[in-house]
């Protein structure tokens, strides 16, 4: 089944939800028209159906394969690879500075959209290249970043995070990969790392290790934590490639999803040390790591959307042309395709919404960090809490999304989903490690509630729930038949959330920790929920405005009055669900045999 690219969805969105027109204006990007948008995501689409989406199911079928302690991709991998760096798509919100093209972060995520719908495992390791570049450009020494910065950002080279160890998982603080200062200023790093991706492969003729260590004398935790710079060969003055470094790949994880993105255990310094160069300053590591990290989060959340997206259009193209049974009311005889079978419509369309809403989310946190940084100077704060406080949310809320939709895709599919020559099962395998990677969703929902929802005393997020209570109340307003419950089911929505995120402030407040961390769940997909669908029909609105495009109000009005009550169950487990918890955790999870 070939791929359709989401081109004409993604615009919309672009311009009349996340408001890219305006963002344009704001920030005086003059060089960037409408016209220039609707071109590079049309070029993008195209890559993504003909070089991308051809070599998905075969790169999921070969995988990986580690010889010695270097890693094969699979077939035709690295020869696309050259074609999508030739295209210059590495660099298109990289800094001009080095090569880049310096384009919104928003536009990025939309054609970062479409590599991930065209194969997931292939834009993985380009979108870990874009945290790096963006990590060494605000932290690393200017040597460094003319070493290294130019050719990351053509994509010549790639770039790997290093972060989690056998014995740490996501706690940070418990890292032991020690990092020896030698006498010419280098460093010298020992340690090992686990689950990182694209950490060998034979795509480009280097990899920038970005490693997290730490100094023997340093002190215990996250405050004694630094971020290095390892090469996996040297890089001489004139910037040729000298000898290998101390590094290796020591094995390949084999995995559910993602084949043909290698996972690897990462040694470093067997034989005397792997040469590395400080980024920042000693013992503020995390300060890097986490420009990375924030990049890396929402990029994880376009993944889900991409991968959403792809199952969608499968599912769909399967449900129109496979016949079986017949339409309601039809006679005996007649048969037609399932997807006029209202369950089947119902799947469908609950995949469409969700991953609307998903994509609504994601790109206005693009817009958020583009503000921040384009805006006139005294609205940037206001918009880097914006774009802080959505994070989380677009990164937890698309990936759990995600799964849904490909296990929908599946569902769709029937047994036929179930068998692999289908390519349905794929979605739903890839998808999986999308709400554990970059920190679990139970850690974007502690983030966001412990962490998000005092930014600003609180102002940040009182301003998002305004913002979209305007949109809500101005489509309770809309006096047409067409948007059926669309306003008063979102107005309810917002309610509830306004209410959710004053319990949980009162809860901190009152030093009820325990409480808040019991709603931050439910309390994230109630925010998501509520979000996206207002997000929706702020696209609806703009679509009645316009007189046009009545399937995005019909699409809203789907959305608010099929999946926006959930807020009404969550809301309670957000507020009063700690004490069920607590009593069947007490019972059934937490073995207290011999304490006091």
């Amino acid at each position: 089944m070939g791929f359709r690219a989401p081109v004409a969805e993604i615009a919309f969105t672009l311009r009349h939800i996340a408001d890219l027109d305006a963002l344009l204006t704001a920030s005086g990007a003059d060089d960037v028209s409408a016209e220039m948008v609707d071109s590079i995501l049309a070029e993008a689409g195209r890559f993504a159906e003909n070089e991308l989406d051809p070599i998905n199911a075969s790169g999921d079928r070969f995988g990986c394969v580690l010889n010695g302690d270097s890693v094969k991709t699979p077939p035709g991998w690295k020869e696309t690879y050259q074609r999508w760096i030739e295209g210059g798509w590495n660099g298109v919100s990289a800094p001009a500075e080095w090569g880049g093209q310096n384009l919104p972060a928003v536009i990025n995520a939309a054609v970062d959209e479409l590599w991930n719908a065209g194969s997931v495992a292939f834009a993985a390791g380009p979108m870990l290249t874009a945290g790096a570049v963006a990590a060494l450009h605000d932290h690393a020494s200017d040597d460094l970043k003319a070493r290294y910065l130019p050719r990351l950002v053509s994509g010549a080279w790639m770039a790997t995070m290093n972060l989690t160890e056998p014995q740490a998982g996501s706690d940070l603080g418990a890292l032991i990969t020690r990092a020896e200062r030698a006498d010419n200023g280098t460093y010298r790093i020992f340690g090992q790392k686990i689950f990182i991706t694209y950490g060998e492969h034979d795509l480009t003729e280097n990899i920038i290790h970005l490693v997290l260590a730490r100094r023997p004398e340093a002190p215990p935790g996250t405050a004694g934590i630094s971020m290095f710079l390892v090469p996996k060969f040297l890089v001489d003055d004139n910037g040729s490639l000298g000898e290998r470094n101390d590094v290796k790949c020591a094995g390949l994880e084999r995995k559910l999803g993602l084949h043909a993105s290698p996972t690897c255990t990462m040694i470093y310094g067997d034989s005397g040390g792997a040469m590395g160069w400080l980024v920042g300053e000693e013992n503020r590591g995390l300060a890097a790591m986490f420009t990375m990290m924030n990049i890396a989060r929402l990029t994880v959340g376009i993944q889900g959307l991409g991968v959403a997206a792809r199952a969608y259009e499968r599912a769909l193209t399967y449900a129109r042309e496979r016949q079986q049974g017949r339409p309601p009311g039809a006679a005996p005889s007649v048969t037609c395709p399932i997807v006029e079978h209202p369950d089947v419509q119902r799947n469908l369309l609950n995949m469409k919404a969700l991953t609307a809403a998903s994509r609504a989310i994601a790109y206005s946190c693009a817009v958020a960090i583009d503000m921040s940084r384009r805006a006139p100077t005294e609205e940037r704060n206001l918009w880097a809490d914006r774009a802080s406080l959505l994070t989380p949310v677009a990164k937890a809320f698309s990936t759990d999304a995600a799964t849904t939709i490909a296990s929908l895709g599946i569902q769709v599919h029937g047994g036929a989903g179930y068998i692999e020559e289908t390519g349905a099962a794929q979605y739903l395998r890839d998808a999986r490690i999308f709400p554990i990677y970059e920190g679990t969703n139970g850690i974007q929902a502690i983030d966001l509630v412990m962490r998000k929802l005092a930014l600003a005393d609180g102002k940040a997020v009182r301003r998002l729930i305004e913002d979209l209570n305007r949109v809500a109340s101005e489509a309770a307003a809309v006096n047409r038949d067409d948007f059926g419950e669309t306003g008063p089911r979102l107005v309810a929505a917002m309610e509830r959330l306004a209410k959710a995120t004053e319990f949980l402030g009162e809860a901190i407040a009152a030093g009820r920790v325990a409480d808040a961390l019991a709603g931050a769940t439910p309390y994230l997909r109630l925010f998501g929920l509520a979000t996206g669908g207002t997000l929706l029909a702020k696209g609806a609105l703009r679509a009645a405005a316009a007189g046009r495009d009545e399937s995005w109000i019909s699409l809203a009005r789907f959305f608010a009055e099929n999946l926006v009550d959930e807020t009404a169950g969550l809301v309670t487990s957000v507020c009063g669900g700690s004490g069920a918890l607590n009593a069947a955790a007490e019972a059934h999870l937490l073995d207290r045999f011999g304490q006091a």
